[in-house]
Order: C-alpha cells, then sequence, then structure tokens
C-alpha cells in the first residue's frame, strides 16, 4: 500500500552526513579540550620536549577514524543509533593510540608514551573526545535517517496528489 502522503524523503546524503558531523565532531573536541585545560589549568600533553606533532597527529587520527567509521554506518540505509556509542569508542582509542605511537616515536620512550596515553584519560581529554565522538555520530546518523521534507504551503501541493 502506497504512502498516502507521498513518497519518503532518503534523509541527508552519506557524503554530507559525514562532512557535517565530521566537522561538528571537530570543533566539539577543540573546543571540550580548550574547556579542559582552562578549567584545569594545565597544559593537555604537559610532557616536556615533545611539541606540539602527538596531540596533532592524535587528532588527525581521531577525526580520520570517525570519518571512515562513520561512513561505514551511514552508507547503508537504516543506521542504527547504537553505532554512534561503537564510533565514539573506537575514536577515543584511535586517539590514545596515535598519541602513544607519536610520543613514542618522538621520545623514543614506550613508558614516557604510556604515561602521557595515562594523563589523558586521567585528565579527562579522552573523555572529551568520547562524548563529542559520541554527539557528532548520532548527529551524523540522524541526519540520514531524517525523513524530513522541505515545508510547503498547501497552495504548493501538487492537485493530483488530492
Amino acid at each position: 500500500m502506497p504512502n498516502p502522503r507521498g513518497p519518503e524523503s532518503a534523509g541527508v546524503s552519506p557524503v554530507l552526513a559525514v562532512v557535517f558531523a565530521t566537522i561538528g565532531f571537530f570543533a566539539l573536541a577543540i573546543f571540550g579540550l580548550g574547556a579542559v585545560s582552562v578549567l584545569t589549568d594545565s597544559v593537555i600533553i604537559a610532557t616536556p620536549g615533545l611539541g606540539q606533532w602527538p596531540g596533532i597527529g592524535g587528532m588527525a587520527a581521531a577525526v580520520l577514524a570517525f570519518a571512515v567509521l562513520l561512513w561505514s554506518v551511514v552508507r547503508r540505509p537504516g543506521p542504527s543509533f547504537f553505532s554512534a556509542l561503537v564510533i565514539a569508542v573506537a575514536t577515543a582509542l584511535v586517539h590514545l593510540a596515535a598519541v602513544w605511537i607519536a610520543v613514542a616515536s618522538v621520545a623514543g620512550s614506550a613508558l614516557l608514551a604510556t604515561a602521557v596515553a595515562g594523563d589523558l584519560v586521567r585528565g579527562g581529554a579522552s573523555a572529551v573526545l568520547l562524548l563529542a565522538a559520541a554527539i557528532g555520530a548520532w548527529a551524523g546518523i540522524a541526519l540520514r535517517r531524517t525523513r524530513a521534507r522541505h515545508p510547503r504551503w498547501p497552495w504548493e501541493r501538487d492537485e493530483d496528489a488530492e
């Protein structure tokens, strides 16, 4: 039986949903990490001599992982909102792994890399990334699942449909 209200919208395209959600995730993550830094009056990665590359590499890996994982979910019809939790956890873990690898390669010490990764978890940075990824993934899935159409005035309706 056909839908009496007309054909349903397909929602936002998968590419557009991933782009919007990834931008939103990145913005929320940067804001959240800045807020944690201000509230705790400390630097996110406070180990001297490492430079900014471990943080940049970790964030780049997290954004890439977020986008790839979200793409794998929203390209299918009817993506599940449960996937947002999986994407969030995986994104946070990829961030930790990338920072660990970057610190180990810059400092040459696995022990120091483990300490820095532990500080990210204890200091709240990993929780911020987890929450930002969960919100971003949920938004991307919601964009894809939404069946909304542009609003139309009564006189814009097709006469044949009534």
